[in-house]
């Protein structure tokens, strides 16, 4: 069976943009798919936008956490930011969704944030990180369920080589350009073959269709050729996990 894939990311729209092409090339393949998505309230409109884009990608109902996004405080009202949030009360969460999903492979957000640097990508990435080792481990959150160890986890990751036409598209607008080094790019996954499906999902969030700086937006005013240069290559970084401690005989 095709390894089963879940998705941790800050932002309604970000499972889209990062991976949407894995989820859809995974989900294509009959492996379980699925996203939990940290902030913003699951009575939102943007929680509609996301439930639009999972379904596309064959990748089920939105997981949210509800939290509120660091910098919109429209995002979850009456809920605490994700960035204030006691760490072992957002990573209880994270495992229990873990124990119940059982992935053999997860992915989030890396640790640069991606390319702007955005507070609430940092968090969801040390967060998921901490979830992962905890857990397989069955003292921690026992009220969580039954222990369960992820095979393999991934950040996805912009390299030097791969910023392409993204670096005149976000510097003209003011953005950041956080990128890593070619080497520490452990996978570049073409997903030309699920463009469409992830092209469709990203302007499922029709909310970030609208202004002048968010990342849909920009993509939406650039021709096809360029759009699909930018969103045709995924790259990730496998993140090495701990193996379990065998003892020896004496």
């Amino acid at each position: 069976m095709p390894p089963s894939v879940l998705g941790v990311y800050a932002h309604p729209d970000d499972e889209s943009l990062l991976a949407g092409g894995v989820l859809a090339q995974h989900a294509a393949s009959n492996a379980r798919t699925a996203v939990v998505t940290t902030t913003w309230a699951p009575n939102s409109p943007r929680a509609a936008e996301l439930a639009e884009a999972l379904a596309i990608l064959g990748a089920g109902e939105p997981r949210m956490l509800g939290y509120g996004d660091a910098r919109n405080e429209m995002s979850a009202p009456g809920r605490p930011r994700l960035c204030d949030v006691p760490p072992d009360e957002v990573i209880a969460q994270l495992v229990a969704h873990i124990r119940q999903f059982r992935p053999d492979v997860m992915v989030t957000h890396d640790v640069l944030g991606q390319l702007t640097g955005h507070p609430d990508h940092r968090r969801t990435h040390q967060m998921t990180l901490l979830a992962v080792e905890a857990a397989g481990l069955a003292r921690l959150y026992p009220e969580a369920g039954e222990p369960w160890q992820t095979s393999a986890l991934y950040a996805a990751t912009h390299p030097d080589s791969g910023i392409g036409d993204l670096g005149p598209l976000l510097s003209g607008v003011g953005k950041t350009l956080l990128s890593v080094p070619d080497e520490y790019a452990t996978a570049a996954v073409d997903v030309r073959e699920w463009l469409d499906q992830k092209w469709a999902a990203i302007c499922s969030h029709r909310s970030q269709l609208q202004g002048k700086r968010s990342l849909p937006a920009l993509l939406s005013r650039l021709d096809e050729e360029t759009r699909a240069r930018i969103l045709s290559t995924e790259y990730y970084t496998r993140i090495t996990l701990t193996p379990p401690r065998v003892a020896c005989d004496s």
